[in-house]
């Protein structure tokens, strides 16, 4: 009789454990304690962890103009090293995913979208 390994639910779970005390601890790292002046009006809209939780994309949605944004982005780049130490602290795993900051467009898309398909209805 051969014994059947049944699937942990754990494994699956983690990743996103981890992504969500990531998010919270980056936002609020990003709003009480990032005092560069590039850093503009930030929201992490989401993380996502590879399987092994190596690696981290953090995706923000940043609002003003494109110049704002690219600083934005480039402050970020700076405060990586800082944020990457406050999310150890908070963790405390053996091995805290490297975050990678991602431009997160898709409030512009939905409007996009909504504005294209005003266009399209009849009047």
């Amino acid at each position: 009789m051969t014994r059947r390994s049944v699937p942990s639910s754990r494994p699956r779970r983690r990743p996103e454990r981890v992504a969500e005390l990531i998010r919270q601890t980056v936002a609020a790292f990003l709003t009480a304690n990032v005092r560069d002046p590039r850093v503009g009006f930030v929201t992490v809209t989401d993380v996502r962890t590879s399987p092994d939780l190596r690696h981290a994309k953090v995706f923000v949605s940043v609002l003003g103009s494109e110049e704002e944004r690219s600083a934005t982005m480039d402050g970020l780049a700076s405060a990586h090293g800082v944020l990457q130490t406050a999310v150890n602290r908070e963790l405390r795993m053996k091995r805290t995913p490297t975050l990678a900051f991602v431009y997160d467009d898709t409030a512009e898309r939905a409007d996009r979208l909504e504005r294209m398909l005003a266009e399209m209805e009849p009047e």
